[in-house]
């Protein structure tokens, strides 16, 4: 046999046995249901989970078939943690600091006041050990953790009335989560939680007279600048939010390897792919919300400073008390201390560089 025909040869060999797709009666048919904590006309936030379900699908020739069911449809949109960790449905779309009356640890999957920028919380999570972590937290959930996506850092929210100083935040209903409640709440404002469909409502009534959603492009398609004008930078409490998609761990450990790294990889694609659509979309509707009559303010120094002071005695009273936030948190802002070095020699001083230009020219 000549040489030319052996590698031939060999190479089909190698593709009939070595490289063969598994034939189709061979892979099984799995249909699952994923509940979103988000509505369907935040298309970009709930079409995450729309990313994550395609892309599946077509890794999967069509046999790993994912549903969406936006938040309330067959889930209260805060109730989607327990809905995966009781297997009422396979998996999940969410932020982990919906839940942060179970345990405030699990706020720091999402973000926390004054911590890492999205792209620093992306490579705590996935160079930095934080996906370890994480998902030690999450296996007392019977929860298996994926990146969701992230809005970037978001704004500082919607007020019926001007911010000029901390006098004005004593006895202020805004509806925040997390620990920016808590934040707000020793600075004297009432925090409430509502979901992003009880938010409008409850402005325009009166019955609330502030609230952070997410970014300008969401913020507009909720209609916030129509009932309160006035629009707070920047958003401290939420300076890199991350989305989360969860899997009951039995459901995931009953999938195929292959099923397993479709939606792995699916994951990863709709985390960059949601904050690409962000970047995109915010700043011609932040454009659009100040032709329509928003007003923007940034926060006052002295709120800030407040804020970031009572945000320090918040964290070492929870690392005092519970031991799992101590570990991430630690660990969260170590990474942040080495990174923020390097932010600032190279982000930060570009950025600023071309904003100082920006506003030279204008």
């Amino acid at each position: 046999m000549h040489r030319r025909d052996f590698i031939k040869t060999a190479g089909v060999g190698a593709v009939a046995v070595g490289f063969s797709l598994p034939a189709r009666a061979e892979t099984p048919a799995v249909k699952w249901r994923m509940a979103s904590s988000f509505p369907k006309s935040l298309d970009t936030i709930y079409g995450g989970g729309e990313t994550l379900v395609r892309r599946v699908a077509e890794l999967t020739d069509g046999r790993f078939e994912i549903r969406v069911f936006a938040g309330g449809e067959i889930v209260p949109p805060f109730g989607v943690l327990d809905a995966v960790q009781q297997n009422t449905v396979e998996c999940g779309h969410s932020a982990s600091y919906y839940y942060f009356g179970k345990d405030k640890a699990l706020a720091m999957d999402t973000t926390f006041p004054f911590g890492l920028n999205t792209r620093q919380l992306t490579a705590w999570v996935l160079e930095g050990g934080g996906m370890e972590l994480l998902r030690e937290m999450f296996a007392r959930y019977d929860v298996l953790n994926f990146p969701g996506g992230s809005t970037g850092a978001q704004m500082g929210g919607w007020f019926r009335k001007e911010i000029k100083s901390l006098d004005d935040l004593q006895g202020l209903k805004i509806r925040i989560p997390g620990f920016g409640a808590e934040i707000f709440s020793r600075l004297g404002a009432l925090p409430q939680s509502l979901p992003g469909g009880e938010v409008y409502p409850a402005l325009e009534r009166g019955t609330i007279d502030a609230a952070e959603w997410t970014v300008p492009y969401d913020d507009e398609k909720l209609g916030f600048y129509k009932v309160a004008k006035y629009y707070y930078y920047p958003g401290w409490w939420e300076p890199g939010a991350h989305l989360v998609f969860y899997v009951n761990t039995q459901q995931w450990k009953s999938l195929p390897p292959a099923y397993q790294a479709a939606f792995s990889v699916a994951t990863s694609e709709a985390h960059l792919q949601m904050l690409a659509a962000y970047d995109a979309k915010n700043p011609p509707a932040l454009q659009r919300l100040m032709a329509q009559g928003a007003e923007l303010r940034r926060f006052p120094d002295d709120v800030l400073l407040e804020a970031y002071k009572a945000a320090q005695q918040i964290y070492a009273e929870e690392s005092a008390k519970n031991p799992v936030f101590k570990t991430l948190y630690d660990s969260m802002t170590e990474f942040q201390a080495r990174s923020d070095v390097w932010w600032g020699v190279a982000e930060s001083s570009m950025s600023n560089f071309r904003q100082a230009v920006l506003r030279i020219k204008s």
